[in-house]
């Protein structure tokens, strides 16, 4: 069975995608408009939650956000 999603998990998955979707897997297939709509999407939950965050969540949204930018230049 597979674990409960979560805020993490669900914010871990769209980083997983958002790599995934610049090659950073196996396919090596980059597509880095998808890419930066899966990092628009991250951008529209940071907004929208702001304030509701615990620290880790908060922190972890951060960092794979900035990761997922840094790439995408």
């Amino acid at each position: 069975m597979p674990a409960p999603v979560t805020f993490s998990t669900f914010v871990i998955s769209l980083a997983h995608s958002a790599l995934s979707q610049l090659g950073d897997d196996a396919s090596g297939k980059a597509d880095p408009e998808l890419a930066n709509h899966t990092l628009q999407l991250l951008d529209l939950l940071a907004e929208k939650t702001k304030g509701n965050l615990d620290t880790e969540e908060g922190h972890l949204l951060t960092t794979v956000r900035a990761e997922i930018r840094t790439k995408l230049v």
